[in-house]
């Protein structure tokens, strides 16, 4: 109990920010950006791959008794296809996708990434047999290259951040004929994401067998993609009893608390990478940021300090079942903490002892060496 004490006393919100938002049906508007059978497609085909099994969902009971909720429930990616993330789900489904009915030998795909989703998009590539290249930027591990070089990609490391890998990456895909498999969207492109954000939505399906609705969600986001997906998907199957949704960032990267503020999809300068390498992310996508503007009710952000004391907890089992969760595993339990604390938060909110909280631990050791180092109290 010492150990969960020591972690929640570390656990606080940075910034916060709150919309207004009406309970509604799935709109219109984004049945057309993000349609409910698209969401059934990639369920259905994902559902039939090799190897599929769905990933557990944990109860953390003693960490809800000593936070203050009846559930904390904890949707645990790190065995997902052997990749250790939720991004498996995407990036390789929206590779299946863009190969039906092509030669995928004449294909070379491409993405821009910190890791998880390049590893999707190298295992996809590997599966449908066509080459791959991945864009990797300056503070991306040595341990996820080698990661993703193992399913046959070919790395490009750019001397730059996340964002700067990604226009990199749509630069040599217009000159060399690349097909882009990213998880972003901008102006004329759109269709690729969606289907990497429908592959996402396997997870929804997932939970729905696996426990009754929560109450609240809440979500980690780099550009939005997984958190705009899974938002979706439970709207689309619980219309109007759909849970609150809270977003929750890294105070280096974000985009998304700055776009609820601004009311439009925007971009913030990263000047300090965040340990939770998943979440650097300076640009926020228009698609994610459409959906996430119409449901989420709160935005907060996070500080790294947590982090470390969170993977730690988790792997000793002394908060439910022995977790091996990676940096970017932590976010919602930290910011489930953290508002439980702040008074003015918790009122908004709504969270209390009756609450059902659903979080995703969307990652496990993703670089083997990191992890290994944190576990053993070399990083703090």
């Amino acid at each position: 109990m010492q150990a969960i004490q020591s972690f929640l006393e570390m656990c606080k919100i940075d910034d916060a920010h709150s919309l207004d938002q009406p309970t509604l049906p799935y709109p219109t508007n984004l049945e057309e950006l993000f349609p409910t059978s698209m969401v059934n497609d990639a369920q259905e085909a994902i559902a039939k791959w090799e190897g599929y099994a769905p990933t557990s969902l944990h109860d953390l009971s003693p960490l809800s008794d000593a936070i203050g909720v009846d559930k904390l429930l904890y949707k645990d990616e790190s065995s997902r296809f052997g990749l250790g993330s939720f991004k498996a789900l995407g990036g390789a489904y929206a590779v299946e996708k863009l190969m039906a009915g092509r030669d995928a030998s004449q294909v070379t795909v491409a993405t821009a990434t910190d890791g998880n989703h390049g590893r999707s998009v190298a295992w996809g590539a590997q599966q449908a047999g066509c080459k791959c290249v991945i864009y990797i930027h300056a503070e991306v591990s040595q341990g996820r290259a080698d990661a993703m070089a193992a399913y046959g990609a070919k790395i490009i490391r750019v001397d730059g951040d996340y964002d700067l890998s990604v226009r990199q990456c749509a630069e040599d895909s217009a000159k060399y004929g690349y097909e882009i498999i990213s998880d972003t969207t901008w102006e004329g492109y759109m269709d690729v994401p969606r289907y990497v954000m429908a592959g996402y939505t396997m997870m929804v399906r997932e939970i729905k067998a696996q426990a009754e609705p929560p109450t609240h969600v809440i979500l980690q986001a780099g550009v939005g993609g997984l958190a705009a997906a899974i938002t979706a998907a439970l709207w689309q199957d619980l219309g109007a009893h759909m849970p609150k949704v809270i977003i929750v960032e890294a105070g280096f990267a974000p985009c998304l608390i700055a776009s609820a503020r601004s009311g439009k999809a925007e971009t913030v300068h990263i000047t300090e990478e965040t340990i939770m390498a998943g979440l650097s992310c300076g640009e926020a996508s228009p698609l994610a940021w459409e959906i996430l503007k119409q449901r989420a009710s709160h935005f907060v952000t996070i500080a790294d300090t947590a982090v470390p004391t969170g993977m730690r907890l988790l792997a000793s089992g002394e908060a439910g079942p022995k977790i091996e969760a990676g940096e970017c595993g932590l976010p919602g339990v930290i910011a489930l903490a953290g508002i439980m604390k702040d008074d003015a938060l918790r009122k908004t909110t709504g969270l209390g002892a009756n609450s059902r909280v659903l979080v995703f631990g969307c990652e496990g050791a993703t670089d083997r060496e990191i992890y290994n180092k944190i576990i053993s109290g070399e990083i703090v």
